[in-house]
């Protein structure tokens, strides 16, 4: 006997941050997505609109993306409603014939509430975590409540980093045998080193990340003059935007680097690679980081990299191809000045050759589809066992999880019961509407009054079109309304041509 054909899964993909919006969630969904549906599988994309980008659309390798018509609350998050997107994320799931729902980044309020119904529904749930968080201030303590809540009934869980894994165990108190470590990737066709490296004495640094605090914009400030004083031949390109933008603008001013420091505000991601070959080294400053994508394309295109050593960056890149500073001024100062010793060593095509050997997603799919296999295996539970287990996240907090579920359970269940009785009574309405038909015709057939009911004469232009519009909407479940419909339209059609069975 030969080996099984590996299990094909249909996926939904759900989480706030997707395109057209920009950042490391956002690629990350769409290459897996991508590199599984070359693997045979189906996926389909669940988040919330941006701008006019509403309903339904499809992208490259026909990705069917649902833009759901929720608008974002705070930082492109939508509100959190419980309830309120359950009809939705039912009838996609249904409709799609959904085995796996993965959810991605812990600030996603949709990723928690299709999560939250999938469960009650019985479907197997996968979580990526893409951050990190503390355990101190109010905020890190709200969301790792909010964790443990989500996580409490997951089938399994996917981590970017071994540091992650860490951060999320610790928070959620899932057990550590249901969380993988499957890290990012980079598209490496995309991001190649120039065909010739920028020569001359210049030596050019480059800054690409968001300009806020968490992302280190406070130690450039302090870093880049310090730099610019001890290597007049260092000059910085900066891209991004944020709300420390105005500090940088300053320190330019204060210290007159207008010719050394150039600041390009946000670069779309498709000219990211443009600004990237133009430089020999790759800065981030970041505070906190569970795997920074930014230095995967920027050892793609071949430059070496200046990171601090916090979180999951360690475990990117092997020791000559990064250098590594304590989030403190002065050692990042100490970092450049040895990157920028080590660069006559730097080889920016064998770099690139490295980083197509370390990091792609088609590996990265293809563990994530082991995820999808074991997931599919971990047995179904009733809502009893699952609520033994939210009683146990907290006195109070455990019992309002509880509540939350039970809550959740009756409205879908009420939502079984009403589509149940709209199916009826389309039901009812279809053949009382073709018995009438039949009585005021005695020559015409029931089948024959049915096809007459929906589609008019069989030699109308739009009877195909009728045909195909009603079986595209049969996608809600409505299966016993559409076999009886189906049936009548086989023999009626053969009645109507005057073929043979």
């Amino acid at each position: 006997m030969g080996d099984s054909p590996p299990q094909k899964h249909r996926i939904l993909m759900v989480s706030d941050f997707y395109y057209p919006n920009f950042g490391g969630v956002e690629n990350h969904a769409y290459y897996l997505s991508q590199c599984l549906l070359k693997l045979g599988h189906k996926v389909v994309v669940v988040t919330h609109a941006y701008g006019n980008r509403s309903g339904v659309r499809y992208m490259t390798g026909s990705l069917k993306v649902y833009y759901v018509p929720w608008r974002p609350f705070c930082n492109q998050s939508t509100f959190p409603t419980l309830y309120g997107i359950l009809p939705i994320i039912r009838t996609i799931l249904i409709r799609e014939r959904i085995t796996v729902v993965h959810g991605h980044q812990t600030f996603s309020t949709l990723c928690h509430d299709a999560l939250l119904h999938a469960r009650i529904m019985g479907y197997k749930v996968v979580f990526t975590d893409h951050s990190l968080h503390g355990f101190g201030d109010v905020g890190s303590i709200h969301m790792n409540k909010v964790m443990q809540f989500t996580l409490a009934d997951v089938s399994q869980a996917i981590c970017v980093s071994h540091t992650s894994k860490e951060n999320t165990v610790l928070r959620s108190g899932l057990a550590p045998e249901k969380v993988f470590v499957i890290p990012n990737a980079v598209d490496t066709a995309m991001f190649k080193p120039a065909l010739e490296r920028p020569g001359g004495l210049e030596i050019v640094v480059v800054v690409i990340s968001r300009l806020v605090y968490r992302k280190g914009a406070d130690l450039l400030v302090e870093v880049i003059p310090e730099v610019c004083r001890l290597h007049p031949n260092v000059r910085f390109i900066i891209g991004g935007d944020g709300p420390k933008r105005v500090r940088l603008e300053e320190m330019r001013e204060k210290h007159s680097l207008f010719d050394r420091v150039e600041l390009l505000g946000a670069v779309p991601h498709a000219q990211v690679r443009s600004v990237l070959i133009s430089g020999h080294i790759f800065l981030t400053c970041s505070l906190t980081e569970a795997f920074c994508m930014a230095i995967l394309e920027a050892a793609s295109c071949g430059l070496l990299t200046v990171s601090t050593r916090v979180g999951g960056v360690p475990e990117v890149l092997p020791d000559d191809m990064i250098v590594l500073a304590e989030p403190d001024p002065g050692d990042i100062v100490q970092a450049i000045q040895k990157a920028i010793y080590m660069l006559p060593e730097i080889d920016p095509q064998v770099m690139h050759n490295r980083m197509r050997e370390l990091y792609n997603w088609r590996d990265v799919a293809k563990r994530t589809e082991i995820v999808y296999d074991r997931a599919s295996k971990c047995p179904n539970q009733s809502l009893l066992e699952s609520l033994s287990r939210y009683l146990s996240c907290g006195a109070w907090a455990g019992k309002l999880f509880s509540l939350v579920m039970i809550l959740g359970f009756l409205f879908w269940h009420l939502l079984e019961l009403w589509q149940m009785i709209l199916r009826r009574c389309q039901m009812l309405f279809f053949h009382t509407t073709v018995m009438k038909r039949c009585c005021r015709n005695p020559n015409m057939t029931h089948e024959e009054g049915g096809v007459m009911h929906y589609f008019g004469e069989p030699h109308s232009r739009c009877w195909l079109i009728n045909l195909k519009c009603i079986i595209i909407s049969d996608g809600d479940n409505h299966l016993s309304f559409s076999c009886v419909l189906l049936d009548c339209i086989h023999v009626a059609v053969i009645r109507f041509r005057g073929t043979k069975t």
